[in-house]
């Protein structure tokens, strides 16, 4: 169940870990890491902790993913998925809340694997998913707002709305300088040349930006003069705080949405990995992973982290392909924070803004957008719904409310799809065409055939069927092309069961698959109706009705004789 891919391949593999395979882990390591500090500096300063815990997040979840991890090359760290609920539990419960929830929520991915959940969240539907990580690239892109434009509000209200308020109430604080920069920036980042990979447009846009206020001493605020020193929230000492029954159990959603998120974000992340390396992940193995890296950045004061798609890409298009990559891009992030820490503080707070517009921009999936009319109605429905949760409620509603209606409208396709057939041919497949119209014209007996699941909705209205009939002694219920029964399936028969046996009748099974079968024995069915009211075919069944008429008019002369 837990099988970590760097130990796995170290034992069954180690001629794989080559001097030139080692190398080419590492360099793409160090590029993941240029591309990892200015995202994790943002992604600490969009979710209301100082910059320095997304570089804490980055070293030790980064290094824990890929230590313990089920993938090969998966890159994990802080990402923009958390920004929305990582900000909404600082406001409402502080550090120490953050802290309590992303360990919660290291137990609970733990929980997920060990329970073997890592096939089941990839059966989330993309609506859900589509949704929230759509809604949350406009919140995460209205959070920057206040740094690029440079309106200097020092508290920004949680809510999407009350943000905008305020955004708009302050709109005559524009700082020009540094508008100007950050228009700037982005024209920059737009424009920069992919050759230039191994140098990647964030940091050259940090860099270039940070040496030009210096430079020119421009009046635009950077993390010094908005956070001041920084170095002390930097410490590599665990810090795990006291905790209480009445916190966890008020946190117990945000960190359930936080395990759901970062198990969601990370299996995808590692599906797409797979796709471009050809080779498969253990998805259980990776949940059990992201848990220990979400308690490991918990105990060191860091925030949520999971596998991080874009950084994961870009150690595959680097030439990474085992696990070393990533342990090396943690490194080099612990090495560059360690050394230039004094130069980290001077980087403009509107460059990490525009590095944030672009990360909100790659998340919205406008194609979606675009497709709403093609697709299903419920679909529709469901990605919009979790949006406009997201967007201007809560991620936690979102993502329960949008799993909620998923399971509705996916329990009425279900009904939908099941149909009940009474008359057609179809039903009679497999009789001698000559036959058909004698079978149909038995009387006293009704054949029924279920196509589909045999779930709720189809069950109920198969009752509703039984229900209406009148002078009926058998009834024969063909279920070749039922795969599977739930327990609303079963009740249904056995409550058709009981109507039979109260009117005289008889119910005969013909064709039933392994899974319903394994049901109804469960259930003790097999006994209750008894081993000879179920046919392997339809001719036996017919004949298995006959007989019962045959016996029930003999058994109603002999009565009627006896009762003269």
């Amino acid at each position: 169940m837990f099988k970590p891919k760097l130990f796995t391949l170290l034992k069954n593999n180690p001629k794989e870990f080559t001097t030139n395979r080692i190398i080419t882990d590492i360099n793409a390591g160090l590029i993941v890491a240029f591309i990892a500090i200015p995202l994790s500096i943002a992604f600490g300063i969009a979710s209301g902790v100082m910059p320095g815990k997304g570089l804490i997040t980055a070293v030790i979840a980064g290094f824990l993913i890929s230590f313990f991890g089920g993938s090969r090359v998966q890159i994990g760290g802080p990402t923009g998925a958390f920004v929305v609920i990582v900000y909404g539990i600082i406001q409402n419960y502080g550090t120490r809340g953050l802290i309590t929830a992303t360990a919660m929520a290291g137990i609970f991915l733990i929980l997920m694997g060990l329970f073997k959940f890592g096939k089941i969240i990839r059966y989330i539907p993309d609506p859900i998913t589509i949704g929230f990580t759509s809604g949350i690239a406009v919140v995460l892109f209205s959070t920057q707002i206040n740094d690029f434009l440079g309106l200097g509000i020092a508290s920004i209200p949680h809510r999407f709305v009350d943000k905008w308020i305020i955004y708009l109430k302050n709109i005559n604080q524009i700082t020009f300088q540094t508008l100007g920069l950050g228009i700037s920036i982005l024209l920059f980042m737009r424009f920069y040349p992919k050759k230039f990979k191994f140098f990647p447009a964030p940091l050259a846009a940090l860099i270039i930006s940070t040496l030009i206020v210096k430079l020119f001493n421009l009046n635009i605020e950077t993390i010094y003069s908005h956070f001041g020193d920084i170095t002390g929230s930097m410490s590599f000492s665990p810090q795990m705080p006291t905790l209480s029954f009445e916190l966890v159990g008020k946190l117990f959603q945000p960190a359930l949405t936080i395990a759901i998120l970062a198990g969601i974000e990370s299996l995808l992340s590692a599906v797409v990995a797979d796709g471009m390396i050809g080779k498969k992940h253990r998805s259980n193995t990776e949940l059990i992973a992201q848990g220990i890296a979400n308690i490991g950045s918990a105990a060191f004061g860091g925030i949520p982290a999971t596998g991080a798609i874009a950084r994961t890409a870009a150690n595959i298009n680097n030439g990474g392909r085992t696990p070393i990559a990533g342990i090396a891009h943690a490194i080099f992030i612990l090495i560059i924070l360690l050394a230039f820490i004094n130069y980290i503080v001077l980087i403009p707070m509107v460059t990490l803004a525009v590095i944030l517009f672009t990360v909100a921009y790659r998340m919205m999936d406008f194609e979606a957008f675009k497709e709403l009319l093609k697709a299903p109605l419920s679909d529709s429905i469901i990605m919009l719904t979790t949006f406009v949760l997201t967007v201007f409620v809560d991620l936690v509603y979102a993502i329960e409310i949008g799993m909620v209606l998923a399971a509705f409208l996916f329990m009425k396709r279900m009904a939908d799809i099941a149909n009940i057939d009474t008359s057609s041919g179809d039903a009679y497949e497999g009789i001698d065409e000559d036959e058909i119209e004698n079978k149909k014209n038995m009387k006293g007996v009704v054949l029924y055939e279920i196509n589909g699941p045999f779930f709720f909705g189809a069950a109920s209205t198969f009752v509703e069927y039984i229900e209406k009939l009148k002078d009926c002694k058998v009834i024969i219920l063909r279920m070749r092309k039922v795969p599977a029964m739930d327990a609303t399936g079963y009740h249904a028969l056995y409550k058709i069961y009981r109507k039979c046996a109260a009117t005289n009748s008889c119910l005969i099974l013909c064709q039933i698959q392994k899974q319903p079968l394994k049901v109804l024995k469960n259930y003790g069915f097999i006994n209750i109706l008894g081993r000879s009211n179920f046919a392997m075919n339809l001719d036996t069944a017919f004949r298995k009705a006959q007989e019962y008429i045959t016996d029930l008019e003999e058994y109603n002369k002999t009565f009627n004789i006896k009762k003269r």
